[in-house]
């Protein structure tokens, strides 16, 4: 479902992941984005650069420890994922409009599942924190 909510555009579902989880959590080192993501740290240095040659996203030397670079969304990134956040939502719109008043009211109704769902999948904010320090 979320595929056929974008139109096509310049931002492949990749690039929003991994733009979104910046924008959530902040400047990380290539290690922790690629283990939050769940890819390979050689395959998101390739989306990095490409994130970085677009200038949606920049890398810094982290100031606690200069041998290592951070990796953190720029306002054009940002600009970028909102953009595209208002599409889908526009999208999103139109295809509940759709829906018959009994199937919207059975999906609000189902949200609260949902919702728990996402969080279920998610890791804990402290586990993150502890990845982050480490």
């Amino acid at each position: 479902m979320l595929r056929r909510l974008s139109q096509p555009s310049e931002l492949s579902l990749t690039t929003v992941a991994t733009l979104s989880t910046l924008e959530q959590s902040g400047p990380l080192r290539l290690t922790e984005l690629a283990a939050l993501e769940g890819v390979t740290q050689p395959a998101m240095t390739q989306v990095v650069s490409r994130l970085a040659e677009a200038g949606l996203a920049g890398r810094a030397a982290d100031p606690s420890d200069g041998r290592v670079v951070l990796v953190d969304i720029t306002d054009a990134g940002r600009e970028a994922i909102a953009r595209r956040r208002a599409v889908r939502a526009e999208r999103l719109g139109e295809l509940l409009e759709q829906l018959s008043p009994d199937e919207r009211s059975a999906l609000v109704a189902a949200l609260p599942a949902v919702e728990a769902l996402t969080r279920l999948g998610q890791p804990p904010a402290s586990s993150r924190l502890a990845q982050r320090s480490n």
